[in-house]
């Protein structure tokens, strides 16, 4: 029903008005260390104008098609946008395909299908519906968060060689669904280091509080319990940081390579029952296959939101929540987000 869809995509009022900064503009802004001449720059450079976050929900009363023509257009819409950006900021990359830049895809076989993993978004429950398009569970309900991740049911695109890479690349539907930017930081943030976790504790944890911390306890130095939001952001910004970059944190664009990988369908994580269901329906799943809600990891704790994510960010300063916003620079301009607060520029 979905694929047959056909009618004149409308020009996007909010992205003609995009108008984005040079690319040696781009390079210097997307450094989480910005000089007082890089912030002149980006003072004087156009201003750039998102879509609001808004609901995608269908109004009521609406039939089926044109809900689905309706979503048909934004996701086109979408696709239109990243062009544009990846045109203005990244026409001079390699259009060479490798192994490293497939790694977090995942493959469904029996639907043609590839699946872009970006924690924080959706992706437990998406790997469980694959798994179950896969045949090898029945009910996505029934999986556990440990048979998800390591369970094996699953093979990253990079497991295959260069010929059966660049052939799925070439005939599957690809799919990867994004999530405000900061919202995404702090559901990481609270997954990560406010709740009980030994291995990132142990390994992000102690050299955070090593390096950060003014005068940490001799608990704290073993544990690595107990990092604060503020510590976070300080390791997040930082040149030197003490131990690398993780999946759960790193921008969304180095993670799934939208310039150099066209997706069918970029969801996204405030919409996701709505557009699920669109792409569900768009690769032939079966009708009563719907994506999972429920929160598998710490279920007590109220989802991150943008109340949520006003609360965190208030502990820094307008110079640390400016930073955090430059180093997600290209995360807001690719997938068309809102500016998350208005003192920043």
């Amino acid at each position: 029903m979905y694929t047959s869809l056909r009618f004149c995509i409308h020009p996007n009022v909010e992205e003609s008005k995009l108008k984005a900064a040079t690319v040696s503009q781009e390079q210097e802004i997307s450094s989480p260390q910005i000089t007082k001449r890089q912030r002149k720059l980006l003072k004087t450079s156009p201003q750039i104008i998102h879509s609001k976050n808004v609901s995608l929900t269908s109004p009521p009363g609406s039939t089926l098609e044109e809900s689905s023509t309706n979503l048909f257009r934004i996701v086109e819409t979408r696709k239109q946008v990243m062009k544009n950006m990846c045109a203005k900021y990244k026409s001079g990359i390699s259009r060479t395909i490798t192994p490293n830049h497939v790694k977090y895809i995942y493959v469904e076989d029996k639907y043609k299908v590839l699946y872009c993993e970006v924690p924080k978004s959706g992706c437990s429950n998406w790997k469980r519906t694959l798994i179950v398009l896969s045949g090898k569970a029945s009910n996505p309900d029934s999986l556990k968060h440990e048979q998800v991740h390591y369970g094996g049911f699953l093979k990253t695109l990079n497991r295959y060689d260069q010929k059966e890479i660049m052939h799925r690349l070439q005939t599957y539907k690809k799919f990867m669904f994004v999530r405000e930017p900061l919202d995404r930081v702090v559901s990481a943030y609270r997954d990560k280091f406010e709740n009980p976790n030994d291995y990132y504790h142990k390994l992000f944890g102690k050299p955070i509080i090593s390096k950060y911390r003014v005068t940490p306890s001799a608990e704290a130095l073993q544990t690595g319990n107990g990092v604060t939001f503020k510590e976070f952001v300080q390791y997040l910004l930082d040149g030197h940081r003490p131990v690398g970059m993780d999946i759960h944190w790193e921008q969304m664009n180095k993670l799934c390579h939208p310039c150099l990988i066209d997706y069918d369908l970029i969801g996204k994580f405030e919409n996701m029952e709505e557009e699920s269901d669109f792409l569900l329906r768009m690769i032939g799943a079966p009708q009563t296959l719907k994506l999972p809600s429920f929160k598998d990891r710490n279920p007590k704790d109220a989802r991150t939101s943008k109340g949520i994510t006003e609360r965190y960010f208030s502990q820094l300063s307008l110079m640390e929540r400016q930073r955090v916003y430059d180093f997600y620079y290209m995360d807001y301009l690719m997938f068309n987000y809102s500016k998350p607060f208005n003192d920043l520029y």
